[in-house]
């Protein structure tokens, strides 16, 4: 037994270590806030694993060994360093995440609640303490502040913060590996073993131990490339990188093979790895023009690609063998050739690429398509998230498109100090209002620089665009936009997308045909990469997932794959391009993958579910299956700390309910709307609660950006409540989040 305080003395004091084969911190605030309650109430909180040690040579985080024999901990590094963190106020030295998931834990001496800072919640209140502060400073510390305002609570309030004072006298059984010259690939099957519960390890954490075991640098060495490759704007994760490496080293797409691998030749797969990597980006980037994280799409193609490299002698034999591998990455990625089954499918082609190189590979996915890899317009049916998006993007940056302002192409070299480009929407979204189709559709996109961004802005396409033809002739063509003036008004918007499909569909297959033939008649000049902005994000339904996805960020979740394909593990087929994708689950290795898809009519929603995904088709379910997660976890979450409603607020009346009751009835008769969740939250809530949570969190509604669409905000939450009879209900923070959403999105207030 040890307790908590002696632990973390240890900790300071180096004696207690962390194996370098160990993953990062992985833990979300849902499970600190879980844990500090846990421990504050005395609940069992789990036993921690040692090994004891006297190995000068090991290599661990937090310290180095030394002299006689020191503590390695093997199991528990996820509690006590969320432990360290919130009574030290800062990580211990062998940490390796992110410190937001511990940082800020706050106290409610009231309620014995724990939830992170929130200004508006907690900033003048002195029953809010902070954790780290209380653990610096002591209960007395806070005395004077609760006598003031609390003079009557005080005693009972102290008592709560000397309760929470004293976890740190809590006792931890410790078990310990006491061999001090036990093997360390013993100690690493010991460590899986008990690492199968909780926050579950990946095949790759697994595999990675065991090469941090004998090669303890192997970890940072990877990180290092990783860093190097963000710089450069694109993202990959440990996995991806271990799953290279282990295509390299052992030509097989499971990570269990590492272990025959002994640690030299990891080390020199990896630096091949690292290498072939930076030559295939460095031609997706300087030939296609794919130069940041949005577009690459298909991490998994790029084992292949790489594997390719090594098998060719680390390069490409000339342009024409680049191009033709070009081709087949673009292919593999735009119809989602790893999305499901990928280490089958990996290892088949793996093998493809041993026997038959590039040639082979691009016969088995001519073969899984039926023999054809044609591009169709209907292939530019999608939206921004549609996996097409990137190829639009190829084709600006390899085509020679021109700027609509000034007729400049549009290449770094011509933008000059400031290579930038603007993704705009051609037809804007006030201008489609009432009008059928969606202003996020991939053909209705352009890029432009800023001043001819500011040009337009505000101006119907039949001004801007014919200006810019008349100025720069054979600048519309250039984008591909249909110069037809007829169709440059929004009641033609439908048959302008048909045209612009067209358009994109045969010059994306002419220049695909050039990488596979080799056609190209001189060798194209290297594009330099830009960087891209996109336009406000006046889409309800993008706002929605981009808040989503940031809180879930903020509370520790897993990072989702956004705007992803999700193919059939059987068929191949294409079942769901969904908003976001979480393959291992909202944390990683624990639970189903989970699926956002927000079209659902053009989804297979039942082979979703028959393979065992969690499909929610709208941003407010997902949000209430994490509210779900939360409450498991013996904490309440980060929405539910923002709907609280004030003591102050007046009573519910009859007139607001009937009122919040006929939104229901008038959305379905006169907007042809049917809201079954909000009728959900009416009955569950009540009209004031209801009303209060749809204004409490940051995003808007499924019913705001539904009504939207349908150019309908008279008929949403927040509208009703700023009708000045129900308006005394609501504090005027929430009216004017009402105000200022509705006004983000078009709704005008006429002064009276």
């Amino acid at each position: 037994m040890a307790k908590l305080s002696v632990l973390l003395d240890q900790i300071d004091a180096g004696t207690v270590l962390l194996p370098e084969f160990q993953r990062g911190y992985v833990w979300n605030r849902d499970q600190v806030r879980g844990l500090m309650r846990s421990m504050y109430l005395g609940h069992p909180v789990g036993s921690l694993l040692m090994w004891e040690t006297s190995d000068a040579d090991l290599s661990a985080r937090g310290g180095t060994p030394g002299n006689g024999p020191y503590l390695m901990l093997l199991d528990g590094q996820q509690r006590i360093t969320s432990l360290y963190g919130v009574i030290k106020g800062n990580p211990p030295a062998f940490f390796d995440g992110d410190p937001k998931a511990f940082t800020g834990v706050y106290f409610n001496v009231e309620t014995e609640d724990f939830a992170f800072y929130m200004p508006t919640k907690m900033s003048g209140d002195p029953r809010w303490v902070s954790v780290s502060e209380l653990f610096a400073q002591g209960p007395i510390h806070f005395l004077r502040s609760l006598q003031d305002a609390y003079p009557d609570q005080t005693t009972t309030f102290l008592e709560n913060l000397n309760q929470l004072h004293q976890v740190t006298g809590r006792e931890f059984h410790q078990e310990k590996i006491t061999g001090v010259d036990k093997d360390i690939d013993e100690v690493v099957d010991i460590f899986n073993r008990v690492n199968s519960g909780g926050t579950k390890l990946s095949k790759g954490d697994l595999a990675l131990a065991r090469v941090c075991a004998q090669w303890p640098d192997a970890r940072r060495v990877m990180r290092q490339a990783i860093d190097e490759w963000e710089k450069d704007g694109y993202k990959f994760g440990l996995d991806w990188l271990l799953r290279v490496v282990t295509a390299v080293a052992t030509r097989r797409s499971q990570f269990e093979h590492l272990s025959k691998v002994e640690a030299e030749e990891f080390r020199s797969a990896l630096e091949k790895s690292i290498a072939h990597t930076g030559t295939f980006l460095e031609a997706v980037r300087g030939r296609l023009g794919l130069d940041h994280d949005r577009v690459l799409k298909s991490r998994s193609s790029l084992p292949v690609a790489v594997l390719l490299l090594e098998l060719n002698g680390g390069a490409f034999d000339d342009r024409a063998h680049r191009d033709k591998v070009l081709y087949w990455y673009m292919h593999s990625a735009l119809w989602a050739r790893y999305s499901a089954t990928t280490e089958t499918t990996l290892q088949r082609d793996y093998e493809r690429a041993a026997q038959g190189g590039v040639d082979a590979l691009i016969d088995a996915l001519k073969r899984s398509r039926s023999g054809s890899l044609t591009v169709r317009p209907d292939d530019f049916e999608g939206t921004q998230g549609g996996r097409f998006y990137p190829l639009l993007y190829l084709l600006v940056r390899a085509r020679g498109a021109r700027d609509l302002g000034s007729g400049q192409v549009l290449t770094a070299e011509s933008l000059g100090e400031r290579p930038q480009l603007h993704r705009r929407n051609l037809f804007s979204t006030e201008l489609l209002r009432g009008h059928e189709g969606k202003s996020d559709a991939i053909a209705n996109f352009c890029f432009l620089t800023e001043e001819s961004v500011a040009a337009a802005a505000g101006r119907p396409p039949h001004e801007y665009l014919a200006e810019a033809e008349a100025a720069h002739p054979g600048v519309l063509a250039s984008q591909w936009i249909p110069t037809d003036p007829e169709l440059w008004h929004p009641e033609r918007y439908g048959d302008f997308l048909t045209v612009r499909r067209e358009l994109l569909a045969a010059s994306a297959q002419e220049f695909l045909e050039e990488l596979l033939e080799g056609s190209a008649s001189v060798e194209e000049a290297t594009l330099s990469p830009l960087t891209v902005t996109t336009e406000r994000a006046d889409d309800p339904r993008t706002l929605q997932v981009k808040e989503l996805v940031e809180a879930l960020r903020e509370a520790g979740y897993a990072e989702p794959e956004l705007d992803t394909v999700i193919s059939d593990p059987v068929r191949g087929r294409v079942i769901a391009e969904a908003e976001a994708f979480w393959a291992e689950g909202l944390q990683r290795g624990v639970g189903k993958p989970v699926v956002l898809e927000l079209d659902p009519e053009q989804a297979d929603l039942p082979r979703l579910q028959e393979l065992g995904y969690e499909v929610f088709t709208s941003v407010d379910s997902l949000r209430g299956f994490v509210e779900r997660l939360s409450q498991e976890s013996s904490a309440p979450s980060s929405w539910e700390e923002s709907v609280e409603e004030p003591e102050s607020a007046a009573p519910e009346t009859t007139d607001f309910g009937k009122a919040m009751l006929s939104l229901y009835e008038r959305a379905k008769r006169e907007a042809d709307y049917t809201a079954s969740g909000y009728l959900g939250m009416l009955s569950e809530l009540g009209p004031l609660g209801t009303a209060r949570q749809l204004l409490s969190v940051p995003a808007v509604s499924d019913g705001f950006a539904n009504l939207w669409e349908r150019g309908r905000l008279d008929l949403t939450v927040e509208a009703l409540v700023l009708q000045p009879e129900f308006a005394p209900l609501f504090t005027e923070e929430e009216l004017a989040r009402a105000r200022t959403r509705l006004e983000q999105f078009g709704y005008r207030f006429l002064e009276s």
